[in-house]
């Protein structure tokens, strides 16, 4: 295992695609983030005019995983995490987050966006007592992402796997899960996996938007259902309150009244 950034990976990447939007500098932009180009922009704002209540929604899946890990590593006592489908670099990354509780915690981070790459590159440094790591590889690829994590994370201890809004990039939900399925399975007892995507059913101006959307010549991704978005953690044992909207995933102690998203996560432990 290695105690210093490291970047496993092909040495050569494609040009960043600045005529297609891509959802990574979307979801930066929706943030208040900087790193993204116009047509990303064109893309967020088309959203937003239809929908703006996906900002809400944006923030309330970072808060999200910030409250997750938070809980993963003062509760559970988690020091390894595997986050798959990062995004871009953004405030309260996985690691602050981790290392801000417990400097020694190690996270690998797995995107295939050559700007996310750039970026991760510049921007992911890990404390001294702990590693940060980023792997360029697809979300489908699991034997590639788990052969390269091996390098930084010890599969004899427990790991967090974080799948937060990327298994709706994966159109078939079967795949999606065996994704997860296929991950989790490489992972120890006392492993878990936190799961959050947007979710069908729930509010159907969001289902407007997200259609036009993937119309738009961005990779789509598809909104499921409160019970598919269940199936991920099936055999799993969840931490309460189970699958709810992100922002009813233990709301901060004192916080108003969350309001209610079409987004769903939560967070199970495997036996």
């Amino acid at each position: 295992m290695t105690d210093s950034v490291t970047t496993p990976g092909p040495a050569e990447h494609p040009k960043i695609d600045t005529s297609v939007p891509h959802s990574a500098r979307i979801w930066n932009y929706w943030l208040g983030g900087k790193d993204n180009y116009p047509v990303d922009e064109a893309a967020g704002d088309a959203y937003t005019d239809v929908f703006p209540g996906i900002v809400t929604i944006a923030r309330g899946s970072r808060a999200f995983l910030r409250r997750t890990i938070t809980y993963l590593v003062s509760e559970a006592g988690i020091r390894q995490f595997l986050d798959v489908g990062t995004g871009l670099p953004t405030a309260q990354n996985t690691h602050e987050v981790a290392q801000g509780i417990a400097p020694e915690a190690r996270i690998v981070y797995v995107d295939n966006d050559p700007m996310v790459l750039a970026h991760a590159r510049a921007l992911l440094y890990s404390t001294p007592e702990g590693a940060t790591a980023y792997i360029d590889a697809d979300a489908t690829d699991a034997d590639r992402i788990l052969a390269a994590a091996a390098e930084t994370l010890d599969f004899g201890r427990p790991v967090a796997l974080v799948l937060n809004n990327i298994l709706g990039h994966v159109a078939d939900h079967d795949q999606a899960r065996s994704i997860a399925n296929r991950l989790m399975e490489a992972l120890p007892s006392g492993s878990y996996l936190c799961v959050d995507d947007g979710s069908l059913g729930i509010d159907p101006v969001f289902e407007q938007a997200q259609d036009a959307y993937n119309k738009s010549g961005a990779a789509p991704y598809i909104l499921r259902t409160v019970d598919q978005i269940t199936r991920y953690f099936d055999g799993l044992e969840l931490v309460e309150p189970g699958v709810v909207p992100v922002t009813q995933w233990r709301p901060e102690p004192g916080s108003s009244t969350p309001e209610v998203v079409a987004e769903h996560g939560g967070l199970a432990r495997k036996p």
